[in-house]
């Protein structure tokens, strides 16, 4: 083992060995000997245009504060730049800002387009890419196409505005900028010897044909946290950037400490430079400027040639070292950067020496992940892995939204219009977000939404389980869950209703990190009770089981916007809101369960999840006869009530395939553990009959290997819904499960209400029109979160049947298998979407030339919001590594035979069951004729639509 984190001269790393550098580091983190997360990528990319930078009248936060603004406007709440790093509170910042020569304005933050430019909504119109990073962010790779022409801001907003919904995107390979390979890749990479110790090695290579000029400019600077002032940094003096030399700044922050910023002193070092991050008032507002120097002073200096713009006694609190680099074709320019806290580490030493600790970095990164990698995944799908998690650790970001300053504003500045104390977030005032937070991703949502980070930290616990374990809880805080019980779902509305999905997450980690861990368990379920009685109270409004949160994260999948008052005052009732709580249910009952295996008392509250699930698969099934169920088209349907008749809203969607995610396995082998449970369990099976036939019983000779079965839906109403769910003319694609059955494309449901015709039909891509959000779409694409978790359920069902249920798959093909052989199918279509085809192209590219030829692009990979049901190309955000990221897990359960627990061995006869009583399969066994069985029950395979 190296004798230092980062001895180049050491032996290297063994990757067989689990004690390598970086799991190391996490350990020491986790037990804060040493802080190695004090730094990390936490920079947003976009802090302009969001909502806590939003003090207008109504809520327009796009034009508030625009992109045009954000080089001269200092921000309250943050900051961003281009592949930067901060430490975890954004005191300090660093950054790589750029300009080819001909750009109007400096390189020093992503564009793109708000939601009122584009054809289909915000959309960021930049190429970059996250190439790597560790957990600890020891290592850090991420790369920018620079564009050698002048960048194309105006062409890109005007043809996307001209644009109708019916067009795709314009995107920035669309205008020509990039034609025969004009442009400058940078790559940034970062490497920490030590905790406050950040090596900085920034690549510039020149793609094109001609020699080419690339300012570069490496740039250190202080969030602004005197002008209001911030009550939470309580500077008694504002920090101070001051130069000490041609290529070294010192840099003196009260409340970090000091530290020196090295710059390598090459020839092409024009220039220090400095300035304040202050407001240029005279820019933004037309009144005269409070602060001689300002934010974009370098835009000034740089490309308009303003040497005055800058400080020249070399001190601030913004600076920045001037390379001025000129590149021959195919050439390629390296600087190093170096910032370190006075007293770590020796004096700065360029050159190899320099390379030596950032080689050493990248090679215990590979080492990590040599080890948490599927050891026999092919070269491609651990490149789709790796880069997966680096978008993921990338996307990590100091998030800083103190609601109630925010609603009150800040002394010594205009208060905040009178609307807002009745508008946006004005219930949510206790809410005080000051952490380091995943986030969907940095540039579209740099906001964290809760059934988003849930699911993303089901994968970040692959490489991190500590980090994940802390997120989850931290939404479930008293300073982030609302008094009443609410988990907050985004910015933009935190008293909007995401899926309750916490739960699922918090099991999820917990058994696949080890079972150690019940303090956390216990924890969070403590806290996860307050939230589960706020949906029993708020959101089952007829109190009888059934519920409807709202949109639920579905944004515009439903005939009408579920989250407002509906036509001639109905009331929805939600499958995919009742599937959710079932879901829920069956999962504090699985943490009750394991918790009362050491403290009997959860055996009370476990019967209650029992019965609670119970009581709501009842109502899913049968209240007013059937349910939510058609038992005529057999599939699960939300259901109007108008006047006091129910209507069905018969749309094939994600709503009807959700009810198959409420499914648990209850082994006698844990049962016979807890008496008590099984005492009222029993009780309960006898005497509640009506209720009792939803649940299914494995009968075995041996005692303490039966099961019960807990699902919503019934083997019949399982096997009917799969049939479509498996079908390739309805929701099975070629990569993965859509999100509305294709077979509405020919077929559009449409309703009457109200005076006004209600319409959905299948949309493969982006949304055809601007309802229920705009370019958020669920009629049609294919999705990550509800993709995994139908899979995951559908295993469940597997591990309860085994191999003696087989179904048609796909439906109507004459193929037979059995679940897990479906479910490992539908996970190599969606993993599909990432791997190149027989001519370099993967789908999720949509066939992009380049990405399909060009040896500096074909291994770069978007991991896209959601992608075509068709054609897999990717849609929406296209660096939402979030969710998209648990393409991840997929592969590590692919090339693990998915759940290597799950054993079926065929020459072992299969146990023979009790069903779940379905009410109308009598009468369909003798409309349908005898079918085949497996296990006692009918085969899937044998049952028409």
């Amino acid at each position: 083992m190296p004798s230092s984190p980062f001895d180049a001269s050491a032996t290297p790393v063994d990757p067989n060995s689990f004690s390598d550098p970086e799991t190391l580091r996490l350990a020491e983190d986790a037990r804060r000997d040493k802080n190695w997360k004090r730094w990390g990528p936490y920079l947003s990319e976009r802090q302009w245009g969001t909502v806590r930078e939003d003090y207008s009248p109504g809520g327009s936060c796009w034009d508030y504060l625009s992109h045009d603004h954000a080089r001269s406007r200092a921000y309250r709440w943050g900051e961003d730049g281009l592949m930067g790093f901060c430490d975890r509170q954004c005191r300090m910042a660093f950054a790589v800002a750029l300009w080819n020569g001909k750009d109007p304005i400096l390189k020093e933050r992503l564009f793109g387009l708000t939601g009122n430019e584009a054809n289909h909504g915000e959309d960021v119109k930049e190429l970059y890419y996250y190439l790597d990073s560790t957990p600890t962010h020891t290592y850090c790779k991420a790369l920018y196409k620079y564009p050698q022409a002048a960048f194309p801001y105006g062409l890109l907003v005007d043809e996307n505005r001209r644009r109708s919904k019916q067009e795709r995107e314009f995107e920035l390979l669309d205008t020509g900028v990039f034609k025969e390979n004009r442009y400058f890749d940078v790559f940034v990479e970062y490497a920490k010897p030590d905790p406050e110790d950040i090596y900085i090695r920034i690549t510039v290579a020149n793609r094109g044909p001609d020699e080419a000029v690339c300012h570069l400019l490496p740039t250190l600077w202080f969030r602004n946290s005197w002008s209001w002032p911030d009550p939470y940094d309580k500077l008694t003096k504002r920090p101070e950037l001051k130069a000490t030399g041609k290529g070294s700044i010192a840099a003196d922050h009260e409340g970090m400490g000091k530290y020196t910023f090295d710059l390598e002193p090459k020839a092409e070092l024009k220039t220090l430079l400095f300035t304040e991050n202050e407001t240029n008032q005279q820019r933004v507002f037309g009144t005269a400027n409070t602060a001689a120097f300002v934010k974009d002073a370098f835009h000034e200096a740089v490309v308009a040639g303003r040497a005055e713009a800058v400080n020249p006694s070399n001190t601030g609190t913004k600076a920045a070292g001037w390379y001025e680099l000129k590149l021959k074709p195919g050439q390629e320019v390296t600087v190093q950067v170096r910032l370190r806290q006075d007293g770590v580490g020796k004096a700065t030493v360029f050159g190899k020496a320099f390379d030596a600790v950032v080689n050493a970095a990248k090679a215990e990164a590979d080492a990590f992940y040599e080890i948490k990698l599927p050891p026999k995944a092919s070269v491609e799908d651990k490149m789709i892995s790796r880069q997966a998690f680096a978008g993921m650790l990338w996307s990590k970001q100091f998030y800083y939204y103190v609601v109630g300053q925010w609603l009150d504003g800040d002394k010594n500045m205009p208060p905040p219009p009178a609307q807002r104390h009745s508008g946006r977030n004005a219930d949510w005032r206790h809410l005080f977000n000051r952490d380091i937070l995943s986030m969907p991703d940095k540039w579209e949502y740099p906001w964290y939404a809760a059934w988003d980070l849930a699911f993303h930290m089901v994968t970040i616990a692959r490489v991190d389980p500590d980090f994940a374990k802390d997120q989850l809880m931290l939404l479930l805080r008293e300073w982030y869950m609302h008094p009443n019980g609410q988990i907050p779902a985004y910015e933009f509305a935190f008293g909007d209703v995401n899926p309750p999905v916490h739960a699922w997450a918090a099991w999820r980690i917990y058994k696949e990190t080890g079972k150690a861990d019940r303090g956390f368990l216990e924890r969070v379920f403590q806290k996860l009770l307050l939230n589960f009685t706020w949906w029993v109270n708020r959101k089952d409004v007829s109190g009888k089981h059934v519920f409807a949160g709202g949109f639920l994260g579905l944004d515009n999948i439903g005939v009408f916007d579920r989250s407002k008052p509906l036509p001639n005052g109905g009331q929805l009732t939600q499958a995919d809101g009742t599937a959710w709580m079932a879901f829920y249910s069956l999962h504090m009952l699985s943490m009750a369960l394991e918790l009362a295996l050491e403290n009997p008392a959860y055996e009370d509250i476990a019967s209650k999840f029992f019965e609670h699930f119970v009581a709501i698969t009842d109502a899913m099934n049968t209240l007013g006869g059937t349910g939510l169920w058609d038992e005529k088209e057999g599939f699960y349907y939300d259901q109007l009530m108008v006047n006091g008749q129910h209507f069905p809203m018969k749309v094939r969607s994600m709503v009807g395939l959700l009810p198959l995610i409420a499914v648990s396995v209850l082994d006698d082998a844990v049962i016979d553990r807890l008496p008590d449970f099984k005492k009222r369990m029993q009780w309960f099976l006898k005497n509640q009959p009506g209720l009792a036939r939803h649940v299914s019983r494995t009968h075995v000779d041996a005692p303490g290997e039966g099961k019960y079965l807990l699902a919503i839906a019934s083997l019949t109403r399982m096997t009917r819904t799969l049939h479509y769910m498996l079908d390739e003319g309805e929701f099975l694609s070629g990569f993965g499960l859509r999100s509305l059955s294709k077979w509405h494309d020919a077929n559009p449901y449409v309703l009457q209400a109200g005076g006004q015709e209600y319409s959905v039909r299948y949309e493969p891509a982006d949304s055809q029109s601007s309802v229920f959000g705009g370019n958020s779409n669920w009629r049609g694409p294919i999705w990550f979160p509800v993709n995994i978790l139908i899979l995951q359920a559908v295993e469940r069902y597997f591990h309860f049947f085994g191999d003696g249920l087989v179904v048609s798959h796909p439906s109507n093909t004459g193929s037979v298998k059995n679940l897990h052989q479906v479910t490992m199918d539908v996970a190599q279509r969606l993993i599909s979407l990432f791997r190149r085809d027989a001519k370099g192209n993967r789908p999720c590219h949509d066939g992009n030339e380049k990405y399909a030829n060009d040896p500096h692009f074909k291994d770069l990979i978007l991991f896209y919001e959601y992608f075509d049901g068709d054609t897999g190309r990717g849609v929406g955000a296209s660096h939402q590594t979030g969710w998209t990221g648990l393409v991840a897990n997929l592969i590590e359960q692919v090339y693990s035979d998915f759940e290597a627990a799950i054993v079926v061995d065929p020459g072992i006869p299969a146990p023979a069951l009790e069903p779940a009583e379905d009410p109308a399969e009598p009468a369909r066994k003798k409309a349908a004729g005898k079918p085949k069985t497996a296990h006692g029950v009918s085969v899937g395979s044998t049952l028409k639509k």
